[in-house]
């Protein structure tokens, strides 16, 4: 049987688009020979659709492109994922559905069991679980078909009740297909691995995975589509963050008609789960995550221009070759906003910053808009001493000479907060924590370094100046962020295990913190959560970032 894989980068609602994805990928499987050709979950509307799937008109919408794809379902069976109608009166309204069109009707509808509610997922408020489990008979074979989190149940504390692999093997299956939106973070390459070839291992069935790609607001999927032969050897990778349509051979005896890229005991036999913070691991995937998102938020919204604030510092330098390198320099403005209290070198590094990278810059000085707001406040901050007010006002007229800007032009203003300054309330709402979209707010600092290095991997794109000088928001006299914050290379690894590992306070000072720097890291991640709660999207690289993902209530006592 030839089965093809078809990677593809779907856009929420985008009906029209889909489809025609969708129908040219059925076209070109059959000019090759295809039986059967495997699109990722909720590819018909993309995943994922949130509250969009409570309007009937949206369901309809997904009917009727079913509709129209099911006609070029001829000589090929056809996998594709959308929402299903609940038939009966109990339960949520819809079930998370793979659909089989074959001889241009919808053979068989499979339905999703194992429903996610954590970290960025949310499906048990819209989807109910399957009830009922059936293998689809298909050209001679029995087809095991399951939807993304349907086969990560394994092991010995799984997350739900009823795995559907078991109760579909009751029926004596002969290959599993898997439609699946898992999204990016630089542990999950791994994780999928390791959890494909405990499918296989247990089972011992070929598995055809198929995933999404592209990035949707701030949740990134990687593609990465993969097939495996019943000895779990992987046998087919699509590439990374990019769209692809491949074919493999099952054949009869449930091995795979292609050479073994990687034999099952070299491959990850557990979920990565890195102890400690490495910034540098998966540097490259987190790079390309960061480009995808970026060009997707940009592409999706119909934006075309991008501006940033650019300070001279380690922050907006990454964020600006980002930003240049997914959609162009020329779609890049970086506006420099010095005051008294900035460095000479700092507007000369990033003049030249925005010389190597070829986008246009323009230079403005906030000095005098800023001694007019003194002035103006003079009679009513009453002589009191500089203070953290002044320091703020600086950054809030950069933030609205941006927006300003912004607005004139059409501009998208990308924010280059970073996840460490995120995470201890390091940062001015409505000044330098503006913007549409956050590049950097899932990097801890230490990966913004790692960043730029690697972007400097073959030339000097980042003056190095910016890589080695200390960190500074430049607001006051002779300021470092070290006057505010611990270290990074100690700051980052606290937060890591409080934030990524969900480490309490005992348990982060057992591995050889000091306790009272402890209490205050947490004490400021906690306090602070306000802040974040009022910041744009941002895009997700690691296990557990700020946003979507990350539920906490803003007024509460713990560790604060």
């Amino acid at each position: 049987m030839k089965i093809f894989l078809a990677q593809q980068n779907y856009h929420i609602g985008n009906f029209e688009s889909n489809t025609q994805q969708i129908i040219a990928a059925i076209q070109e499987a059959k000019k090759q020979g295809g039986d059967l050709i495997v699109f990722s979950e909720l590819s018909i509307c993309g995943y994922a659709p949130k509250d969009f799937l409570e309007f009937d008109d949206f369901i309809q919408k997904c009917n009727s492109a079913i509709d129209e794809i099911k006609v070029y379902a001829d000589t090929i069976g056809v996998l594709v994922g959308a929402p299903d109608k609940n038939p009966i009166n109990q339960g949520k309204d819809l079930f998370n559905a793979a659909y089989l069109l074959y001889n241009k009707e919808i053979k068989a509808v499979v339905h999703k069991t194992c429903l996610p509610n954590y970290d960025v997922f949310d499906e048990y408020r819209y989807f109910e679980p399957a009830y009922s489990w059936q293998v689809i008979e298909f050209k001679g074979k029995k087809l095991a078909v399951t939807v993304c989190e349907d086969i990560w149940n394994l092991g010995d504390n799984p997350l739900y009740r009823i795995c559907p692999m078991d109760e579909l093997m009751k029926q004596q299956p002969d290959v599993m297909i898997n439609l699946s939106a898992s999204p990016f973070d630089y542990t999950h390459d791994e994780d999928r691995k390791a959890t494909i070839k405990a499918n296989v291992t247990k089972y011992k069935l070929p598995l055809f995975y198929c995933n999404g790609v592209g990035s949707q607001t701030e949740v990134v999927f990687d593609g990465g589509s993969l097939v495996f032969d019943k000895f779990a050897n992987l046998c087919g990778q699509l590439p990374m963050f990019e769209s692809s349509l491949q074919s493999f051979i099952l054949n009869t005896d449930g091995t795979i008609d292609a050479p073994i890229l990687e034999e099952s005991n070299k491959l990850p036999s557990e979920e990565l789960n890195p102890a400690t913070l490495n910034a540098n691991l998966h540097i490259e995937m987190i790079y390309k995550a960061l480009l995808l998102g970026i060009k997707d938020y940009f592409t999706k919204m119909a934006f075309t221009k991008a501006i940033v604030g650019s300070s001279g510092g380690i922050d907006s330098a990454v964020t600006l070759a980002l930003a240049c390198e997914a959609l162009g320099a020329e779609n890049v403005r970086a506006i420099l906003m010095p005051s008294d209290y900035s460095t000479g070198h700092s507007v000369s590094d990033a003049e030249q910053l925005s010389k190597n990278l070829k986008n246009p810059y323009d230079i403005i000085s906030i000095k005098n808009i800023y001694e007019s707001f003194l002035n103006e406040l003079k009679p009513t901050f009453n002589n009191l001493p500089f203070s953290v007010a002044e320091e703020n006002i600086q950054s809030r007229t950069r933030g609205n000479l941006l927006m300003a800007i912004a607005n004139k032009f059409g501009y998208i203003l990308l924010n280059t907060s970073n996840k460490s300054e995120l995470a201890t309330g390091y940062g001015t709402l409505y000044g330098d924590m503006a913007g549409g979209l956050g590049v950097l707010g899932d990097c801890y600092k230490l990966q913004v370094y790692a960043l730029a290095k690697y972007i400097n991997r073959t030339t000097e794109i980042i003056p190095n100046n910016i890589i080695t000088k200390a960190p500074s928001a430049e607001l006051r006299p002779a300021q470092k962020d070290s006057d505010s914050l611990p270290d990074y290379s100690i700051l980052d690894k606290i937060l890591y295990q409080y934030i990524e590992r969900r480490q309490g306070p005992n348990e982060i000072k057992a591995q050889g913190f000091e306790a009272t720097l402890v209490d205050k890291v947490l004490k400021m991640v906690n306090m602070n959560e306000y802040k974040r709660n009022q910041f744009c999207p941002i895009i997700r690289i690691s296990p557990k970032a700020f946003g979507v993902g990350r539920r906490l209530p803003i007024v509460a006592k713990y560790l604060s």
